[in-house]
């Protein structure tokens, strides 16, 4: 019965470190619209997706600070770095970072679709949701 009981003790222990690990690697998408309503995770990495707002592109050095929209909400970005060649105005983009303070978005990362048809599917979708929401006549949905 003990080695039982030690066995049972010990696989209790690999689940809980497996779970705890698999928490912490987790990352959440997050629309604009979500951040705006206090949906996003404080203190805690996660993802933000939309279209880059045309005309919100400001670079200084390596420091670029563009916006985010999903046509209803908008998120202020703030990135350090060199971002990816498809990265352009009007276009879809998904972004991973933590939000600091005064609501803007720090981001470590940011990601460019890949073509002219492509758009992450959680991005796509959070899209037309709030197309929808707002009123806006849904856009045909574009996959490869």
């Amino acid at each position: 019965m003990g080695w039982i009981a030690v066995g049972v003790l010990s696989l209790g222990v690999a689940t809980a470190f497996t779970l705890k690990a698999f928490n912490s690697n987790l990352v959440f998408f997050i629309t604009p619209t979500q951040v705006a309503a206090g949906e996003a995770p404080q203190a805690r990495v996660f993802r933000v997706g939309g279209l880059v707002k045309s005309g919100s592109v400001d670079r200084s050095e390596m420091t670029v600070r563009f916006v985010i929209t999903d046509t209803a909400k908008e998120v202020p970005v703030q990135y350090q770095g060199i971002l990816p060649d498809l990265f352009r105005e009007g276009k879809g983009v998904v972004a991973q970072g933590k939000l600091d303070g005064q609501g803007r978005f720090i981001a470590s990362e940011v990601l460019a679709k890949h073509d002219e048809n492509y758009m992450p599917p959680e991005a796509s979708h959070a899209l037309a949701q709030a197309r929808n929401q707002a009123g806006t006549p849904p856009q045909p949905e574009r996959t490869p």
